[in-house]
């Protein structure tokens, strides 16, 4: 191993005189060294870069259009929830107008209804009280009838002997008889 490093310390004292040979200088060496390294990576790394680099693109590329897609998407839900929204708001407005002006129809049917009710009630009590009237008309003509025909009585019985009670009879069958043969 000796012999090798002696080798390159040997060729590394060669003359330059327009030949081959080794340069040792540090930093001159570096750039050499450096720039080799960076072109054979370039040479053989460009395609595995190319496919990495190219795999990156597309993936990138797929992500934008999926994204453009769920925007694309997303606006039209947007769009669709705010024409709902809007009908629905609509509706609300008509609901709202239209309740009113049910409440006020509920309202004056009800304040008509109340009439009504009120104008039966008053003619039930208007009728009622034309009925008490009425049977207490029919009461004081009952006992006044009544009464009369108590004094009657007590005053024909008073007056009446058994001949006129006989007459009375015979008169009333009379008047029968006369009945009986008209309906006949």
């Amino acid at each position: 191993m000796k012999n090798l490093t002696d080798s390159f310390v040997f060729l590394g004292h060669w003359p330059s005189a327009g030949s081959f040979g080794f340069n040792t200088d540090i930093l001159a060496t570096n750039l050499i060294n450096l720039s080799v390294v960076l072109g054979v990576l370039i040479f053989f790394g460009k395609g595995v870069l190319s496919d990495l680099l190219d795999n990156r693109k597309q993936r990138i590329l797929s992500t934008i259009r999926n994204s453009e897609e769920l925007c694309g998407g997303a606006v039209e839900q947007l769009e669709k929830a705010r024409a709902r929204l809007r009908k629905v708001e609509r509706e609300a407005e008509e609901f709202r107008v239209n309740g009113y002006s049910e409440i006020e129809q509920e309202k004056m049917n009800l304040i008509n209804a109340a009439y009504q009710n009120l104008e039966q009630l008053e003619n039930y009590k208007n009728e009622t009280i034309h009925f008490e009237q009425q049977r207490a008309i029919n009461q004081v003509q009952q006992r006044v009838f009544q009464q009369a025909l108590q004094g009657a009585l007590g005053t024909l019985n008073n007056c009446l002997n058994g001949e006129l009670h006989l007459r009375t009879i015979g008169a009333n069958i009379g008047i029968l008889g006369a009945m009986k043969e008209i309906t006949d």
